[in-house]
């Protein structure tokens, strides 16, 4: 189904406001939630094996520094440091796999960076090898890696493989020449069809690819171009993300310059040619900049009320607790958010310490809670139903969010909302200004002073 896109509403609604990986959002987390409190929520979580797993493993080394990046990452050439890294991750590893129950079940793995496929061969064969061996892996496992197609070889595809790796998410950006030249990250489109290649001869069941749209020198033209491109290459999933441009948070972003940045006008024309292009070849808004194929599990769960959110994104895995590792990772159990250190030296003096290395996190009240679940199911589900959430959150939905409901008058006259008596639903339209809808019901914008992207 092809999605038209109304460019006087984004106009209107495009405004700074939260991402809801998670909520509360990151900016909250203090640091008067350690190691203790978060020994303590792992104990009490892990009474019996019932609950699975879901592990991240935050592999922040870079060959070369992509100016629009804002990830945690480090630039290095040498190997040697790299290899310190992973014996610091095994040590922490089997700091986790200590305080869990032997029985749970891994359901879900994802190496992020950085760039994991910056490892050699043979580190990931090691890192997969230390995971099989700490943890128990469920038969319908899932297991992917973030890619970056430069440098990268059959060999390390095979290694993936392998270590059980079944899912594959590669970043692209834009096959323009002068743009990627703009942001120092050359890879061409023979580049990433070879390693595509390469995935698919290894049988990975997954395959994702990332865009940017508002990098400089972007046009609508010239992106689309870049979208021809990638639907050739038939990508299961599309992330097609907003650059956001915080050179006060990221000062390497300052390498950029302010006049070489598509305006905003130019910005808006891109994302509606992106959406109704992707969506006209067969691809389906799942919402926050995602797109899947109409047979894709994503698609599948999102039609079925099962799709989840977290911090690696969209997922279909449910009732997973997230164990992350690795410097900046973050975790989360049911009533609790815990971050590692940012900083390489105090993350290795934490494990040297034989300790958690837990920076901060965050106690979730149950306000937190019952708003938690409310977003989640807004930003998969596309609907509230004001009778089922009142019967699993323990509330009377339409009372205790009955200043957030008189809110979505607007967005229902825009036609983003359809409102019924015991339920809103998003029309197709209003996938794309899901964040907005969400923040409504978000306790927290008010009395914050942190500055986020846009929403559209």
């Amino acid at each position: 189904m092809s999605l038209e896109v109304n460019l006087d509403l984004i106009k209107k609604y495009n405004k700074p406001g939260p991402r809801y990986t998670s909520y509360p959002t990151a900016p909250h987390f203090t640091e008067s939630v350690g190691q203790d409190i978060w020994n303590e929520h792992i104990r009490l979580n892990n009474k019996n094996g019932d609950r699975d797993l879901s592990l991240y493993y935050h592999l922040p080394f870079c060959d070369t520094l992509c100016w629009f990046c804002g990830c945690t990452v480090i630039i290095t050439r040498k190997r040697e440091n790299i290899e310190a890294y992973l014996n610091y991750l095994f040590r922490e590893i089997d700091l986790i796999k200590e305080r869990l129950h032997l029985d749970r079940k891994v359901t879900q793995i994802h190496f992020g960076g950085g760039t994991p496929t910056y490892l050699s061969p043979d580190q990931i064969r090691r890192l997969g090898e230390k995971l099989k061996q700490s943890f128990q892996f469920a038969n319908d496992i899932e297991i992917g890696s973030e890619m970056d197609p430069r440098g990268l070889t059959e060999e390390h595809i095979q290694a993936l493989a392998e270590a059980g790796f079944n899912r594959a998410s590669m970043g692209v950006q834009d096959f323009n020449p002068t743009v990627q030249k703009a942001v120092n990250r050359i890879n061409s489109f023979e580049m990433v069809a070879q390693v595509i290649e390469w995935i698919r001869t290894h049988n990975f069941q997954s395959l994702n690819l990332d865009l940017i749209y508002g990098l400089p020198h972007q046009t609508r033209s010239s992106f689309e171009k870049t979208i021809d491109k990638i639907l050739k290459l038939n990508p299961d999933r599309l992330a097609v993300f907003n650059y956001a441009h915080v050179p006060w948070m990221k000062p390497h972003q300052k390498l950029i310059k302010d006049e070489d940045l598509p305006t905003p006008e130019e910005k808006l024309m891109m994302l509606k040619m992106i959406i109704e292009r992707l969506t006209s070849a067969g691809y389906v808004y799942i919402g926050m900049d995602h797109f899947a194929k109409e047979d894709d599990e994503l698609t599948i769960a999102q039609k079925n009320k099962s799709l989840q959110r977290n911090f690696q994104g969209y997922s279909t895995k449910s009732g997973a607790d997230i164990y992350a590792m690795g410097m900046s990772s973050i975790s989360q159990l049911d009533g609790i958010y815990a971050q590692n250190y940012k900083e390489l030296p105090t993350y290795y003096d934490r494990i040297n310490a034989n300790q958690l290395p837990i920076e901060k996190g965050y106690v979730l009240s149950e306000d937190d809670k019952i708003r938690r679940d409310t977003i989640m199911h807004l930003m998969c589900d596309l609907e509230l139903d004001f009778t089922k959430l009142s019967k699993k959150l323990g509330i009377d939905f339409t009372q205790y969010y009955r200043d957030s409901l008189n809110r979505l008058t607007e967005f229902e006259q825009d036609g983003l909302l359809i409102r019924e008596a015991d339920k809103i639903t998003m029309t197709d339209t209003g996938r794309l200004f899901i964040r907005n809808v969400a923040m409504e019901f978000d306790s927290y914008l008010e009395k914050s002073e942190v500055r986020y992207s846009k929403t559209v």
